[in-house]
């Protein structure tokens, strides 16, 4: 083989270790400081939650057909960031069993954990807080991509929203 070839393919390996030892470096160091990362995104993302966010439900009544009336819902708007297996119980209240567990992230950009039992009259939750440590080891790294998504998604509608806009001034007002 032709000395010029086995140099350079012998660079690329070499450079391939240094990458590799390199992104492990930088893993090992985002792990540490994951905490810190989900906090700093909830941060930023919190002035948002207001527009993008969701009532959520907390308590209401059930019909026997299933229908929900008197629907109460938290005060401020949440994000839904993942699901979670449901624990046996709530920690409020040890005789009622979780039937669905979320994470959310509400306005003022605190993660809770809401959790909800429903039974054959009603519907309740549970809101129980979550350091952004708590939130990544019950959730995991998928945190870090629903609040990436979520600010993502709004800068797509708000720019739709804006050409849209742009669109309908030029058509009552036609440059001349």
């Amino acid at each position: 083989m032709d000395p010029i070839i086995e140099e350079g393919y012998a660079r690329l390996l070499e450079t391939i270790g240094d990458l590799q030892a390199k992104k492990e470096e930088s893993t090992t160091a985002l792990r540490e400081k994951i905490g810190a990362l989900v906090a700093r995104m909830a941060a930023d993302t919190a002035p948002v939650v207001k527009d993008i966010g969701l009532e959520m439900l907390w308590r209401a009544k059930r019909e026997a057909s299933g229908e929900l009336y008197d629907q109460e819902f938290y005060e401020r708007k949440m994000i839904v960031l993942g699901k979670a297996e449901p624990l046996p119980y709530r920690p409020d209240d040890p005789s009622k069993p979780v039937d669905t567990q979320i994470c959310v992230l509400d306005e003022e950009g605190k993660f809770y954990e809401v959790m909800y039992t429903t039974t054959e009259i009603r519907v309740d939750s549970y809101a129980s807080p979550l350091t952004p440590e708590e939130a990544v080891d019950i959730y995991g790294y998928d945190l870090v991509f629903m609040l990436y998504r979520a600010l993502y998604e709004y800068v797509e509608k708000e720019e739709e929203l804006t050409a849209a806009l742009a669109r309908a001034l030029e058509y009552i007002a036609p440059s001349e």
